[in-house]
């Protein structure tokens, strides 16, 4: 219980970042959502989409490699060698995309001469994806290092840069636009403000907060003399390289269905991007699960590798699993029993996709599960069942999207998340039992999230009544179930060890 403790405090400290970042982002969502179109919030989802994959790509896996070889090949060592491979590969990949941003621009238009200026926009987010994985690598040596203060606040700098940007070029400078010569400030913004950038200054924001991290992280990367060692950098790459189609894989079951969603839709390309930003909105509703999901795994990357040696660590993971699954369902039942004031999160237009919500709470919760089962191919340096296994939930996701687009529309592709991450957690499960059984409490795990389930689809589906005397009553609900969990996993045990 120790270990659970040690572990829920650094998620807590690593995850103040994540969490407050994701719900700032969350926050951000209403702001996007009113002020903009559901057409312009497609553009805004479908370019994070593909920064996804491109930020897989340029990391190539380096974050776990200097996790795994920290200690066993010199700290100092494995830091420079990866950093100057991902600094290089990042110089590399941003001279072709500046260069080659029209025709990737041409593609993205459909052919169709539509006012969006894909050609800026790309240009922008090659920056950005650079930046951002050249600063995984220390940001990643800081967690090592066991810093997770300094690695939350460089965090929380990066996120109140990027808000606080967001927030002037959104509301104040449109603002003090509209008010004319009579704004002191109106000569000053009316220099460089263009209203007809739209969603663009979210991505101007990002490209600012990025740099200004980069500058910040610099003395961090300087901090020991750097050296490439190319006799390491193939034993890391041996490592990694399947770590690299382990992240591809995942980040097509995370994004791919934004992306198969403009290919598949039967619809102009304007209205495949409106279709797009309906189900990008919704999704956020859903994010509740992943902010804790990330934080978690932030945390149990490091944690799950300094455990592997020892005698109880097995049972260590078992714990891990259990408390989890309890957390996740806690989280799905509080975001179902209050689905009826989250949805106006979103503006009016974005709300007719609200059914997916359900859906997709519960498709993150078995990604976070298979997140915590995915130890056993790690600490065993099998990981190229993790491969297997991303892969396989690759191709589940793409082949649904393709089949259930067209017939459901984005609904195809919430149901196409769910079964691809249901399938991934089966499969590690099995794989796992075979190459390194952990007793996992899967029937005890499970019991707390069928009932949570249960309770929270009955609620939404029986009860349409948004009256705050039926909120309270749901609530009530969420907290009869948190006390009964307490009671079962916690005040009971500590009751049978005084007795």
């Amino acid at each position: 219980m120790n270990k659970i403790k040690s572990l829920a405090g650094q998620t807590a400290i690593y995850g103040l970042s994540s969490i407050i970042g994701r719900i700032f982002n969350y926050l951000l969502t209403p702001l996007y959502t009113y002020k903009f179109n559901p057409e312009q919030y497609g553009v805004y989802t479908e370019m994070y989409a593909y920064s996804a994959f491109l930020l897989v790509l340029l990391t190539y896996g380096m974050e776990t490699a200097f996790f795994r070889f920290a200690k066993s090949e010199g700290e100092n060592r494995v830091f420079g060698t990866t950093l100057i491979s991902v600094v290089s590969t990042g110089v590399l990949f941003s001279i072709f995309g500046i260069l080659f941003a029209p025709y990737i621009s041409d593609w993205l238009n459909g052919g169709q001469d539509i006012s969006i200026p894909y050609t800026t926009y790309i240009r922008w987010f090659v920056v950005i994806i650079v930046l951002d994985a050249i600063t995984s690598i220390p940001f990643a040596k800081l967690r090592q290092d066991n810093k997770p203060k300094k690695f939350a606040l460089v965090k929380l700098l990066n996120i109140g840069l990027n808000i606080g940007l967001n927030l002037f070029f959104i509301l104040f400078c449109p603002y003090v636009i509209a008010q004319g010569e009579q704004h002191i400030l109106y000569s000053f913004v009316n220099t460089f403000y263009n209203p007809e950038l739209g969603i663009g200054y979210a991505f101007i924001a990002n490209l600012m907060a990025s740099v200004i991290t980069f500058i910040i992280l610099i003395p961090e990367m300087l901090k020991d003399k750097l050296s490439f060692d190319f006799v390491l950098w193939k034993k890391l790459i041996r490592y990694a390289s399947p770590l690299i189609v382990v992240g591809l894989a995942g980040i097509i079951n995370e994004n791919a269905d934004r992306i198969l969603l403009k290919e598949f839709l039967p619809f102009d390309t304007e209205t495949k991007l409106k279709m797009i930003g309906i189900y990008g909105a919704c999704y956020k509703i859903s994010i509740l699960m992943t902010i804790f999901i990330q934080a978690f795994r932030y945390a149990a990357e490091p944690f799950f590798f300094s455990q592997k040696d020892q005698k109880d660590a097995k049972q260590t993971y078992a714990d891990v699993f259990k408390f989890f699954i309890i957390a996740c369902s806690i989280i799905y039942m509080g975001v179902m029993l209050n689905l009826s004031w989250l949805s106006y999160f979103v503006g009016p237009e974005y709300r007719t996709g609200i059914f997916i919500v359900p859906i997709l709470l519960l498709a993150n919760l078995f990604l976070g599960a298979y997140y915590n089962l995915s130890v056993w191919y790690k600490v065993t340096d099998k990981t190229r069942f993790g491969a297997y296994i991303g892969l396989t939930g690759a191709t589940i996701t793409i082949l649904l999207n393709i089949l259930l687009i067209p017939v459901l529309g984005y609904e195809g592709s919430a149901w196409a998340t769910l079964i691809c991450y249901g399938s991934m957690f089966g499969l590690s499960y099995v794989l796992g039992k075979n190459y390194y059984p952990v007793n996992y409490p899967i029937k005890k795990s499970f019991l707390y999230l069928f009932t949570a389930l249960s309770v929270s689809l009955l609620a939404y589906f029986k009860i349409a009544d948004t009256s705050t005397f039926i909120i309270i009553l749901k609530n009530i609900i969420l907290i009869l179930f948190v006390a009964v969990v307490y009671y079962l996993e916690i005040s009971k045990e500590k009751l049978s060890k005084t007795i």
